[in-house]
């Protein structure tokens, strides 16, 4: 009975499946001649697709212009009468049809290029396809008509060849349609034309806003193709210039530009009034400016070196050297900005005196400072870190920290490197700022001057500096080096990169001479010569176009000399010397400005008595040499 029952189900079994592999047979019959009926018409209609347009091309060159519009004509009714839905079947027809759009345009280019470029006289065969090809040539010649019209507005075609042009080609077809209405224009194209190049070369340059404005001034007092053209340009501007305008804005919010960002955020929010951002931007800056007004006084320069940061390794014991004297520390240069602040002084950019934009002749310009404010630069000299200053407690190098900020970084008397921001007259006057954004003038910073002597910023940058450095280390006892030239293409990396950080946050770059020639007045001309050009080849490489010159101990050199003559012919406009009292000149295509060093030695002279109180700067760590 088990048994029986077993093989009867077997064989149930051995049927169902019999019959489901027959239907399933069928299925796939099925399926295979729909797919071979399927495939064959697709393959016709490809092949037919495939003969579409060369039969075009072939009907246009035989001259039978019916025959290949109606191809056109047909495929595009094809594409018309398919529902929207089903768009997606017309890939291929779309295609055929660019393709052929294609080909009529590439023959209408060149009959239109031709009668540009050599006043070509169209043929009858020439006025039989442009008349012939009906939409498809109407459509390429009103573009062409346009963009001559485009052409002879921003002045890069003469009249007469505007002319020239309509005359051939508005009396075929409907072509007359388009050019009769700019025809008329012609005369009011020619008088706007003056004003749209302004806007355009003001565009070239990224000036967006002066773009903006000029299309605007022109779209108020012209109707027709000049008013769309120039709705057209500033819609497009406007479209252009509104990301890049927002971040340079916001950019000078955060170093401090408050009265070039007011002035960029005023503008905006006349090309853009409905920007909330915008006017939040705007706000922010007015509030940080004040009333501006010319400055015709005196202008203080005051001049530092390299601060003492490590006063334990600077004044204690057998560390302790004489020439601490040259440097401040880092709490009497902090003590320096308060006091002047709290006198009025203000951080300006000594650029803003001249107009250096004439190589040959250097035009004088009236300083501008907020009311109540009194103009200061400040000056920090030969900022290479030579390895003979290190057991004066200075740093070593410069370097920047995750958040791109430069700091300087020491080894303290217990041998620990430390960095930090306030470890040097950068970070200490950036932090300054920060705290007393008023202390500066629209984001002026200082001027950092660089010689090539031993190294920059700490790093040994060519090859020459190397004897030097190792000569300096020796003095130091400490071990000599002797980099390769991938470690100095290194340190010229790191260099460019401090650079980078310190131009974005408004400080400039001045050279102090190459070897730091300590007496440039009494130095023979091959001399300095020679020292120019290793300066501009090795330093000035890294820091880009640099107009100022700080001479050494101030020793300066009078503007008619060669020498001096030989300093501006190579880029150097501005020119720091030396002296205790505020002092500035215009020469022949230059500025002097006397620049008042701050040493511990020089603290007490009686003209600095208006910048500060000499008794709450001294730094307490001082007293330690008299054991007080």
């Amino acid at each position: 009975m088990t048994v029986f029952s077993s093989e009867y189900h077997v064989g149930e079994d051995d049927r169902k499946n019999s019959r489901s592999y027959h239907i399933s047979a069928v299925i796939c019959a099925v399926a295979l001649i729909v797919l071979g009926l399927t495939t064959a018409f697709v393959g016709r209609i490809s092949v037919n697709e495939m003969d579409t347009v060369p039969s075009f091309e072939k009907a246009i060159d035989e001259g039978r212009y019916a025959d290949a519009l109606s191809i056109y004509r047909g495929i595009q009714d094809e594409v018309l009468k398919t529902d929207p839905e089903d768009q997606a079947l017309n890939e291929s027809k779309n295609m055929l049809l660019d393709d052929m759009e294609n080909i009529v345009r590439i023959r209408v280019d060149s009959i239109c290029d031709h009668i540009i470029s050599s006043r070509y006289v169209l043929t009858a065969s020439d006025v039989n396809f442009l008349n012939s090809m009906s939409e498809l040539t109407s459509s390429v010649v009103s573009e062409r008509m346009y963009r001559i019209s485009e052409d002879f507005l921003l002045g890069k075609i003469e009249k007469p060849v505007v002319m020239f042009f309509f005359e051939q080609l508005s009396p075929i077809g409907n072509f007359s349609a388009t050019a009769n209405p700019l025809l008329r224009e012609l005369d009011y194209i020619e008088t706007a034309t003056g004003d749209v190049q302004t806007a355009e070369t003001a565009l070239g340059e990224g000036d967006y806003i002066t773009a903006v404005k000029k299309y605007t001034q022109v779209d108020e007092h012209y109707d027709g193709f000049v008013g769309d053209y120039c709705e057209k340009r500033v819609s497009s501007i406007k479209a252009t210039m509104y990301e890049p305008m927002m971040e340079e804005g916001e950019h000078m919010l955060q170093t401090f530009k408050f009265y070039s960002a007011e002035k960029l955020f005023s503008d905006l929010a006349v090309i853009f009034p409905e920007d909330e951002m915008i006017k939040g931007n705007l706000l922010t800056a007015t509030s940080h400016t004040s009333e501006v007004r010319e400055y015709r006084g005196q202008i203080e320069v005051i001049c530092v070196r390299s601060l003492i940061v490590d006063t334990d390794t600077a004044f204690a014991g057998r560390y302790h050297s004489s020439s601490t004297d040259l440097y401040l520390t880092t709490s009497e240069f902090e003590k320096i900005l308060e006091n002047l602040y709290e006198r009025d002084y203000v951080l300006v950019d000594p650029e803003n005196l001249i107009d250096s934009s004439d190589p040959t002749f250097l035009l004088e310009r009236n300083l501008k400072v907020p009311k109540g404010k009194k103009p200061l630069v400040v000056v920090i000299e030969n900022l290479q870190y030579n390895a003979t200053a290190y057991n004066c407690g200075t740093c070593r190098r410069l370097v920047l920290n995750d958040e791109n900020q430069v700091c300087g970084e020491y080894r303290n008397s217990s041998g620990e490197t430390i960095v930090s921001r306030t470890a040097e007259s950068i970070g200490i006057l950036d932090t300054f700022v920060e705290r007393h954004p008023d202390f500066t003038y629209d984001g002026a910073k200082g001027i950092i001057s660089v010689s090539g002597y031993e190294a920059c910023f700490g790093y040994v940058v060519s090859q020459d500096e190397v004897d030097d450095r190792n000569s300096a280390l020796v003095a130091s006892n400490l071990p000599q080096i002797d980099p390769t030239a991938d470690e100095i293409a290194y340190n010229r990396d790191r260099v460019t990169e401090i650079v980078r950080s310190l131009k974005d946050n408004g400080w400039q770059f001045a050279s102090c001479t190459y070897s730091y020639i300590e007496d440039c007045r009494n130095t023979e001309k091959q001399i300095l010569v020679d020292d120019t050009k290793k300066w501009l080849d090795q330093i000035g490489s890294l820091f880009g176009e640099v107009h100022m010159l700080v001479y050494p101990n101030g020793n300066y050199i009078y503007g008619t000399d060669d020498r001096a003559v030989y300093y501006k012919n190579h880029g150097f406009r501005i020119f720091f010397g030396g002296g205790a009292t505020p002092y500035y000149t215009y020469g022949d295509n230059y500025l002097y400005l006397d620049r008042a060093m701050m040493s511990y030695k020089t603290l007490t002279r009686k003209a600095y008595e208006e910048l500060f109180d000499y008794n709450e700067i001294i730094d307490p760590a001082r007293n330690r040499e008299a054991g007080i």
